[in-house]
């Protein structure tokens, strides 16, 4: 899921590349048909809008006749503005819900039961340093990044002995059409953020093409974030004030 652009569309070309097959999906139906054009005949497509469950059965349809059950699925879908619960409408926070938690829920409950009976199989998460640690003026982000970590944790439980893997990847700041899409969440990410390096797209596929040949239950990057991670779990009052006092306040 959210495979049109950014890491989405990254990953997919280098799963490709390393002789996967790969099934596209996101809302944009014309981005993922120029996407696949150019990943070649590894790559097929189909629209689908995670959070309606008339497009889930459609792709699940899909993906069965055309490839059967899949080895690996991964959920990169996500938006949603940086804003404060006051200032942010009732659809906002139900869009920023659907994507990334309900359409990663949705996509991973879709061949689950079959990799279960199977043995086999990896759902792979891709997360936001939020679903940690929460950062001022970003309320329905934070809670939707929450819940997509909720989803991994939960899944752990349910899949822990049963052959099937859920993987939690937490990527810093990315170069990404992202801040595009969302004017202002730059400069409100936290000054303290600034010492960690930004990722480029390339860079994340890489990491999610090697979690999907090798599962790993937590994978954060880039190294710096780590220090950040286990800060937060050490000392999780210290990670909130500094979050705080270096960001944004409008």
């Amino acid at each position: 899921m959210g495979a049109s652009s950014g890491v989405g569309a990254a990953t997919a070309k280098e799963l490709s590349r390393r002789g996967w097959t790969v099934v596209l999906s996101a809302r944009s139906e014309d981005r993922l048909a120029s996407l696949a054009q150019s990943i070649g005949p590894n790559a097929s497509y189909k629209a689908c809008d995670a959070t309606l469950s008339s497009d889930v059965a459609e792709l699940e349809a899909f993906v069965r006749r055309r490839h059967g059950i899949p080895d690996v699925v991964i959920n990169c879908a996500g938006l949603g503005q940086w804003k404060r619960l006051q200032d942010t409408s009732p659809d906002e926070l139900r869009l920023m819900i659907g994507s990334p938690y309900l359409a990663a829920a949705n996509a991973s409950r879709m061949f689950l039961s079959d990799m279960l009976d199977r043995r086999s199989g990896t759902l792979i998460h891709v997360n936001s340093p939020a679903c940690y640690m929460a950062w001022p003026s970003a309320v329905g982000y934070t809670a939707s990044r929450f819940a997509l970590r909720g989803l991994h944790e939960a899944l752990s439980q349910d899949l822990a002995g049963s052959g099937v893997r859920t993987c939690h990847v937490v990527f810093g700041r990315i170069d990404s059409e992202y801040f595009d899409h969302n004017p202002g969440a730059a400069e409100r990410m936290p000054g303290i953020a600034a010492i960690i390096r930004i990722l480029a797209v390339d860079e994340c596929a890489n990491v999610l093409a090697d979690v999907a040949a090798k599962p790993r239950k937590l994978v954060v990057h880039p190294p710096m974030l780590r220090f950040f991670y286990w800060s937060n779990l050490v000392a999780p009052w210290l990670t909130r004030w500094l979050l705080r006092v270096t960001g944004a306040r409008s």
